[in-house]
């Protein structure tokens, strides 16, 4: 019999003592193994970390990010720090990999290199249901996918789920993300937090998206692999405003009828990875935030109840998958609170999240699920009691 528990808190105290001191004590006598906290980019993060360490028991970890916004079952939330004190039946070893922005492979490699020998770990059992890493990375780096062939080097098999911390500045000049490990603040950098436990645990996604069948090939991209020049032959922002029935400028992620309402998806199996594009550029190349193979095939997919969908993923799909959960981590994406607010759907779908289990969460800069980067999609660490 095993499980890992669960205490939640959040606070708006901007104080640093004052706001670790409110995140203990709501924490109760609860002696937490882990401690993950997501707070606004606008207080001060190593003061808050210094506060944590303090009143936090030695050998508590502690893992945490800046946001875009927090999450728990009371919603969606701006200026606060959520945080989850985790303890029970598992072990964690968490690694850090700097210079991201320099060498993500090696980054990503060290990060869970650090984290296996803290467990002691064997590199040929981390594919197995004993373990399951949690990556978390400088979102403004942009380099996700080359992070996450560091992060599985050691076992393919490894399942690897989170999210890149953000902020809620809109101004690309002035953004920047913070990554707590333990007594470290940095940026540049990612977080892998490994966890070894017996207790039921799954890695879940959601996305608002129902297949159509329409395909759209990428016959051309740039050096970077990112940029798409042509789709089917034609040019691609063309392209895929004539596939949508709309005009180009009417396709950037903000609009109601452009990629946010009908995004790309790769099909693995029976499930949608979602890879939407995020903006058209000058030349009418289309900017995508994955990595994209030249004369490979993408799905469109299409926009169905956003709140509901996420409320169903609560209260189905979640118990279907879990055990008993007792606790959630969830990483969801900046641009579906973005999108909600911009239709009108914000408190729809903030009052979606009362239906999850306890949880802690933050809006990312862009998903991880399964070793895919993601966007447009809910992830989500859960775990439960076999008890």
């Amino acid at each position: 019999m095993a499980s890992v528990e669960m205490a939640h808190a959040r606070t708006t105290a901007t104080d640093p003592s004052m706001a670790a001191e409110e995140i203990c004590t709501q924490f109760g006598g609860v002696k937490p193994k882990l401690v993950v906290l997501f707070g606004s980019r606008d207080r001060d993060h190593l003061a808050l970390n210094r506060a944590l360490r303090e009143r936090l028991p030695a050998d508590t970890r502690l893992l945490g990010a800046t946001s875009a916004g927090e999450i728990d079952r009371d919603g969606m939330h701006t200026g606060s720090v959520v945080a989850a004190g985790l303890w029970g039946d598992f072990d964690v070893g968490i690694g850090l990999g700097n210079g991201l922005s320099r060498d993500a492979t090696t980054a990503g490699e060290t990060a869970i290199q650090s984290a296996i020998q803290q467990l002691g770990a064997r590199a040929e059992d981390l594919g197995t249901r004993k373990y399951v890493a949690c990556v978390i990375d400088d979102g403004y780096r942009y380099c996700k996918d080359e992070l996450l062939v560091g992060v599985t080097s050691p076992n393919q098999a490894l399942m690897a789920i989170g999210g890149g911390a953000g902020s809620t500045e809109l101004d690309p000049a002035k953004q920047s993300a913070l990554i707590h490990v333990d007594g470290e603040v940095v940026t540049d950098a990612a977080a892998v937090a490994l966890f070894r436990t017996d207790a039921p645990w799954a890695a879940l996604r959601s996305h608002w998206y129902a297949p159509t069948g329409q395909t759209i090939r990428i016959t051309k991209v740039d050096g970077t692999a990112k940029r798409a020049l042509e789709i089917d032959g034609k040019p691609a922002a063309q392209r895929y405003a004539e596939v949508l029935g709309v005009g180009v400028d009417d396709l950037d992620f903000g609009k109601p009828n452009g990629f946010a309402a009908r995004p790309t998806a790769l099909r693995v199996g029976r499930e949608y990875f979602i890879r939407a594009p995020l903006k058209v550029l000058p030349d009418g190349s289309i900017m995508f935030v994955n990595m994209l193979e030249q004369d490979s095939e993408l799905e469109l997919v299409k926009m169905t109840d956003p709140a509901e969908s996420t409320r169903r993923f609560f209260e189905v799909e979640v118990p279907a998958r879990v055990q008993s959960p007792r606790a959630m981590l969830l990483f969801h994406c900046q641009g579906r609170a973005y999108y909600a607010a911009m239709t009108g759907q914000t408190e729809r779908l903030s009052n979606a999240f009362r239906s999850a289990p306890l949880c802690a969460g933050m809006n990312v800069n862009f998903e991880i699920y399964c070793a895919f980067q993601l966007n447009t999609t809910l992830t989500a660490l859960a775990f439960g009691s076999s008890e």
